[in-house]
């Protein structure tokens, strides 16, 4: 070999070459120490290096993903909570219906209808005598708030407790006062409301006859009392309604008619797609009462019970679907940033270097360039060693 003039012998370049060898895989286990990676570019190992790439990038997608998997956590939280209030809040408007069935009655006096007079020998257990009451004679009573019309064709006998019977689908109900006079009056259910018109007999021979229907007459103690009633139910019904209206989370509110869609993979061909509800009070079937209207007598409190019982049903089943929903929402999640974990695992395992090893190879490698520029020295005095004997 020959360099600039300079004739190296055998020796010498074999040792630069072991020493230039040693100085590359030094500079590179120094590297792979300073990046803490064994591959660093295509160069190193290509298959290992794109594969790592390919996983790294669809780990990064999917983080990506994480943070709008995370808000639609917090919608369904927000809207969980919401239905709690709200189902609160009609079990208020529930114990407030309830106040007025155990409130008084609201009429100091009911509507009541009297008969003109009945045979001394009509009593609770025959009514029919044959005179006053004959068989075939037919006692007809409009609807009376909101009941059935009652039309009642008489037997040979007819009981007190049968009258009653036929009378309870009508609101009414039948007694005897001590002057033996058929006595109808409301039932407490239709307290607010007046007989229907009254015909007798239809087609019998009977001389019974009916005086004029009695209006109810209002307690107004009672009634105030109902008013306030209605009141406190009507702000309940209220809250309701801004109580729905302000269960969102991030603009998204899915108690108020928003739908929330939610992509799971970096494909977008992972999805869940969520409808919304609009539980305001009208959604739910709820209005606000009327005072000196509604809570007069027990009819309409039952009829706010029963709209409120289909609220609450309403409410429990959109709690279920909200649950159930959060579920899924929260097992992706979870899901995901396992599979993130999967994937930086797995990049890492193609791309990463061992520090252990590659401390102790350079620590090798440093004794081997020691070693060999010994080795380069030694074999440079030899050949000086030559050349003086030469001279």
């Amino acid at each position: 070999m020959k360099m600039s003039g300079i004739v190296l012998s055998a020796s010498v370049r074999q040792n630069l070459l072991s020493l230039q060898s040693t100085a590359d895989l030094l500079a590179t286990t120094q590297n792979r120490l300073a990046t803490g990676n064994k591959v660093n570019s295509a160069l190193d190992n290509p298959t290992n290096f794109f594969t790592a790439q390919g996983l790294n990038n669809r780990a990064s997608d999917i983080t990506n993903l994480l943070d709008s998997i995370g808000n639609g956590v917090q919608v369904l939280q927000a809207a969980n909570t919401g239905i709690t209030s709200l189902q609160k809040l009609v079990d208020t408007a529930k114990s407030l219906a309830n106040q007025v069935l155990q409130a008084p009655t609201g009429y100091s006096t009911k509507s009541t209808v009297t008969s003109t007079a009945l045979a001394a020998t009509a009593n609770a257990a025959n009514l029919v005598d044959g005179t006053v009451i004959k068989s075939g004679d037919v006692l007809t009573i409009a609807s009376t708030g909101g009941g059935t019309a009652t039309t009642i064709t008489f037997g040979a006998s007819e009981s007190l407790d049968q009258l009653n019977t036929a009378l309870a689908a009508n609101n009414l109900t039948a007694s005897l006062d001590s002057a033996n006079k058929l006595v109808i009056t409301t039932t407490n259910d239709a307290a607010s409301s007046t007989i229907g018109a009254v015909t007798y007999p239809g087609a019998g021979t009977g001389t019974l006859t009916f005086g004029a229907v009695a209006a109810p007459v209002a307690d107004a103690a009672s009634q105030t009392i109902r008013a306030n009633l209605v009141a406190q139910y009507n702000n309940v019904i209220q809250q309701i309604t801004t109580t729905a209206q302000d269960s969102s989370f991030n603009g998204i509110n899915l108690l108020n008619g928003d739908n929330l869609k939610l992509t799971f993979n970096e494909t977008g061909k992972s999805t869940l797609n969520i409808q919304g509800v609009t539980f305001n009070a009208a959604g739910l079937g709820l209005t606000s009462l009327v005072s000196g209207t509604d809570f007069l007598d027990n009819a309409s409190a039952n009829k706010a019970l029963t709209l409120l019982g289909a609220a609450s049903t309403t409410l429990r089943t959109e709690a279920s679907a909200l649950g159930s929903n959060l579920s899924i929402v929260q097992i992706r999640q979870d899901f995901s940033k396992n599979l993130i974990n999967v994937l930086q695992t797995g990049s890492s395992n193609l791309t990463l270097a061992d520090t252990n090893e590659e401390a102790a190879n350079s620590q090798a490698l440093s004794t081997r360039q020691s070693i060999a520029v010994s080795a380069l020295a030694l074999a440079n005095q030899s050949q000086a060693s030559v050349l003086q004997l030469l001279r």
